[in-house]
């Protein structure tokens, strides 16, 4: 029922799902692109100063971001800028291999 193959085709639907979300129309809209994110966290200050804007956006003193989200969007852009050929190969693989073998 369920084996190593459905566990790679839902790591496969899940990394091809990351790898096709729009920066422009989806990402910058949630606050999760890496220029709104970069912008916002220069502009963002609260009542408390650097304090705030540390538990808020993750950014350290000298303005590096180490926050849960930062490195959700670091992990967003990196795969879709470092997986997109490996990807096109896979799903071409395993199109041929679902053709053939049903």
């Amino acid at each position: 029922m369920f084996g190593l193959g459905t566990l790679f085709y839902s790591i496969l639907f899940l990394v091809n799902g990351i790898a096709v979300l729009s920066e422009d129309r989806f990402l910058n809209r949630i606050g999760w692109g890496s220029v709104k994110q970069t912008q916002s966290s220069q502009q963002a200050s609260g009542a408390f100063g650097d304090y705030a804007n540390l538990m808020n956006t993750g950014n350290t003193a000298d303005g590096s971001l180490t926050g849960v989200k930062s490195r959700l969007i670091n992990l967003i852009s990196a795969t879709r800028t470092l997986l997109r050929f490996p990807l096109i190969v896979v799903n071409v693989v395993v199109i041929l291999y679902d053709l053939i073998l049903g």
